[in-house]
C-alpha cells in the first residue's frame, strides 16, 4: 500500500486541476482509502486492505489518502465521512463507497467493479 499526497495523486491517479472529465492515469485498477489516523472504522479497514494489497499484487494497486493532511484532495472528491473508498477500474468510471467494508465486500467489489477475479490473485497464507 502506498500513501498518496496531492502531488502523487495528480501524477498517478487523476489531474483534477487540469482535467474536467475523469481520466485515470494508471494501468492497473486501484482502490483509494480516504482515512484518518483517529478514525476507528478506518483502523478496522487497514488490515483488510493490507491483505488485499498482498493477495492482488500485480493485479491492482491500493493507495491511502490521509484526509487530515490532504484536505484539498478530500474536498475534490466530496469526502464527508471516513472511511471512504474509491474503486477505480482500469477503464471506466470510478465508484465511491462510504463506510467500512468487510473482506467479502472488498472481494465482491474488486470482482464486479474492478474486474479482477479472486482466483487470478495470488493466495497468501492466513
Amino acid at each position: 500500500m502506498e500513501k498518496l499526497d496531492k502531488k502523487a495523486f495528480l501524477e498517478k491517479i487523476f489531474d483534477f486541476e487540469k482535467e474536467k472529465v475523469w481520466k485515470y492515469r494508471g494501468t492497473l485498477p486501484a482502490i483509494i482509502d480516504f482515512y484518518a489516523d483517529w478514525c476507528g472504522p478506518c483502523k478496522m479497514v487497514t488490515p483488510i486492505l493490507e491483505k488485499v494489497a498482498a493477495e492482488y499484487e500485480g493485479k491492482l494497486n491500493v493507495y491511502k489518502v490521509d484526509t487530515d493532511k490532504e484536505q484539498e484532495l478530500a474536498g475534490a472528491f466530496g469526502i464527508q465521512s471516513i472511511p471512504s473508498l474509491l474503486f477505480i477500474p482500469a477503464s471506466g468510471e470510478p465508484q465511491m463507497a462510504r463506510g467500512a467494508m468487510d473482506r467479502q465486500g472488498f472481494d465482491k467489489v474488486i470482482a464486479e467493479v474492478l474486474g479482477v477475479k479472486k482466483d487470478e490473485a495470488k493466495k497468501t497464507q492466513e
